[in-house]
């Protein structure tokens, strides 16, 4: 692993910081969660425009940058730094790279271009709460996670040659705005049980979505029921062997993704709160020159370290074959191990934050409360923290049992 960036790499993120800090201040931040799509469609278009960011790493024959996933990973610590809300996760990260992977050519050169383009955005459609599951984050894809013929599920049947969806599915990340979903859905009874993915088109007769009220604000979320709805295969039944492994590499990625985001907001939240220490004073002095203090910051400063080196190492073992010891691929211990640890410096550096402002910490209009609210959102959805941590100690085989014989 080189931990050292190109000049691409430095560009990328130096100029969607510029842009960031132009359009994605905090008052901006706070119109374009009260927006109807959660997002600000200008600033996404911007990022599309500018630094064709949702289709960074997508092939130039679709109409993306042809980067490696690393450099979408990367460009997440500056998305995180700022909270920015938009539908590069669920787009991008989720729901682009199983097109890529399980779709048909048709499909591909129907849907990728235009995601390139910024014009269409995803998302992935998985019965809550089995996000992590699906994404092979937090344990196998044991059971019938998308619906088992039990309620609360997605069932999908074919009727005349036609596939018919019903169901519900809700915790959508910018489910209720997407312009395609990439549903999964159970089918085959009880004795050819397996889960299929499906696209559905977002305006599909039958469809119904609702924005949910989420804890992190900026990760709209939405509930979205499917009433005889009809869909679209992804690929074809005969490559239907590899939906589970094309949703653990999809998720490896998304936690390396999800990694860089929350080390970036993390620093953001240090910077502020040193910022701040800087400048108030208390007893006749700058509260950032106590030491007690300085030894709080110090410690959440290494903690957000370590957790950066863990995420740019998840970043480029997301992006190759495999990574060293064994740790990169679809089973997801590189990733998950990463966002495990950025999420608690997150959280961490938020909490830290909150307290050393005092009472203006505590208040609603203080943005404080967004980079703590991301890190506990992050956690619910791709979490929690233990799970992960035990996921990868299993899949590394850490705590097995060997005989020794002498």
């Amino acid at each position: 692993m080189d931990p050292g960036f190109t000049a691409e790499q430095d560009g990328i993120r130096r100029t969607l910081r510029e842009l960031l800090h132009k359009r994605c201040g905090p008052e901006e931040l706070r119109a374009a969660l009260d927006a109807p799509l959660g997002h600000d469609p200008a600033l996404w278009a911007a990022l599309a425009e500018r630094l064709g960011l949702p289709g960074l790493a997508l092939p130039e024959a679709y109409g993306g940058v042809g980067c490696p996933v690393t450099d979408l990973a990367l460009a997440a610590e500056e998305t995180g730094r700022a909270l920015a809300p938009s539908p590069l996760l669920a787009t991008s990260v989720l729901a682009a790279p199983l097109i890529l992977g399980l779709g048909t050519d048709a499909q591909r050169a129907d849907l990728l271009p235009r995601i390139s383009a910024g014009t269409l955005t995803a998302a992935l459609a998985v019965p809550a709460p089995a996000l992590a599951t699906a994404l092979a984050l937090t344990g196998p894809q044991d059971g019938d996670w998308a619906g088992g013929g039990r309620a609360g599920g997605i069932q999908a049947r074919r009727v005349q040659g036609v596939w018919r969806l019903y169901g519900e599915a809700a915790q959508v990340l910018d489910g209720h705005s997407a312009g395609a979903l990439v549903v999964a859905a159970h089918t085959g009874g009880f004795v050819r049980s397996r889960t299929l993915l499906f696209v559905v088109p977002g305006d599909a007769v039958g469809l119904v979505r609702t924005r949910q009220t989420a804890l992190d604000a900026t990760r709209p979320q939405a509930r979205v029921q499917l009433r005889d709805v009809r869909a679209e295969l992804l690929g074809s039944e005969e490559e239907a062997s590899g939906v589970p492994e094309a949703l653990s590499r999809a998720g490896d990625f998304a936690a390396a993704f999800l990694a860089c985001e929350a080390v970036g907001a993390a620093d953001r939240a240090l910077e502020r709160t040193v910022e701040y220490l800087g400048r108030r004073e208390q007893f006749g002095r700058v509260i950032g020159s106590f030491q007690a203090v300085q030894h709080r910051l110090a410690d959440v400063y290494v903690q957000i370290q370590a957790a950066r080196s863990a995420a740019y190492y998840a970043a480029w073992a997301a992006g190759g074959p495999g990574g060293p010891d064994g740790l990169a691929g679809p089973d997801g211990r590189a990733g998950g191990l990463a966002l495990a640890q950025a999420l608690e410096a997150l959280r961490r550096a938020a909490a830290e934050g909150i307290q050393l402002h005092g009472g203006i910490g505590f208040t609603w209009e203080h943005e404080a409360h967004l980079f703590f609210k991301r890190a506990a959102g992050d956690e619910l959805l791709f979490g929690p923290v233990h799970r992960l941590r035990a996921h990868a100690a299993e899949g590394a085989r850490l705590f097995e049992r060997t005989e020794v014989s002498v």
